[in-house]
């Protein structure tokens, strides 16, 4: 294959990917808003993909950097490295959206890229200093987004201690509007770099680029696949999200969507390539704990992070498989 055809191919995969990615984490975006009867399915998911298309146009590319060159060293890797890589993550995706389980895309990429480049060259080219931060905020990730969902849901129920909850979720109703908009440019930025960052990778050992600077044309293009994808959406984990963890009013899907959306924010800012998925769904377990302790499904949720826990090592050895086997031809 002629080299400017596979850098073609690769960045058509890199697109599938991030179409997958919206696709499956439109859940992500849409459940609590869809689960509180706030908007129907169909308009909720015209809403998510608005705003984490817009999203590109409104933050720096943090995560892209840490994703493309903070976790292998680029000089070790090649074309077929991160095309194992992007196999490696959508097979995992696909099997998880499948059984509609919320894992994340996220860690499906970092975990097929480091299995597709531990393959090629071995386990010295991966970067110690950024997996120690992204194997961090697994753990940190969720619990900030739990204790804030939990915190932002006590704030609510005490300020309006005396209102009647169906006139406090009238007020929410509206409110959800824009928490469910803020939740998706966080994850709207948050994840379409992870793309952006693969897709530039190529672009510098394939020697298109002399520099790590993401093109616009990148950033532009890997919005509008993840926007996209959450058009079509995944509805499967939208009843696993919205409706078996635990019961939502629109004034908890508030607090959830805020609670997950100012994590991404954060994180995005300091780029740290966190799980979208894990912060929503601990946000809503934070929101959920503040009812009673067994108003959260801690079982379905037990099974959730058994499936966090996973998703590296299982992709990462799908990833290294793929680079095996295309590696032959």
């Amino acid at each position: 294959m002629e080299p400017l055809t596979l850098v073609i191919v690769i960045i058509f995969f890199a697109l599938i990917f991030d179409f997958l990615n919206g696709f499956h984490d439109s859940a992500n975006s849409i459940a609590t808003i869809v689960s509180t009867r706030v908007l129907t399915p169909r308009k909720a998911v015209v809403w998510a993909a608005f705003f984490n298309l817009i999203a590109a146009f409104m933050f720096d590319v943090h995560v892209a950097k840490t994703i493309g060159k903070g976790l292998v060293e680029l000089t070790a890797i090649n074309e077929m490295v991160l095309l194992g890589a992007l196999i490696g993550a959508i097979v995992w995706n696909l099997i998880t959206w499948f059984y509609g389980i919320p894992s994340s895309s996220s860690h499906a990429l970092i975990g097929g890229l480091a299995g597709s480049a531990i393959a090629k060259a071995g386990f010295g080219v991966i970067l110690i200093g950024g997996w120690t931060k992204t194997l961090l905020f697994i753990i940190l990730a969720p619990i900030i987004g739990m204790l804030l969902g939990f915190i932002l849901m006590v704030s609510v129920l005490w300020i309006f201690k005396d209102k009647s909850s169906f006139k406090i979720n009238n007020k929410f109703r509206k409110m959800q509007l824009v928490s469910a908009a803020f939740y998706s440019l966080g994850h709207g930025t948050n994840d379409a770099q992870k793309t952006m960052g693969i897709i530039t990778s190529l672009l510098v050992t394939t020697g298109y680029l002399s520099t790590f600077d993401v093109p616009y044309w990148v950033i532009l293009l890997s919005h509008v696949a993840i926007a996209l994808g959450t058009l079509f959406g995944g509805w499967r984990i939208v009843k696993t999200m919205g409706q078996k963890i635990t019961k939502l009013q629109p004034s908890g899907g508030f607090c959830a969507e805020t609670s997950g959306g100012l994590t991404l924010l954060i994180t995005a800012f300091f780029g740290i390539a966190v799980s979208t998925t894990h912060t929503i769904t601990a946000a809503i377990m934070g929101v959920g704990a503040t009812k009673r302790i067994s108003a959260v499904r801690w079982g379905l949720a037990s099974n959730i992070i058994m499936a966090w826990i996973l998703t590296i090592p299982a992709s990462a050895i799908v990833g290294g498989l793929t680079y095996w086997i295309i590696s032959l031809f």
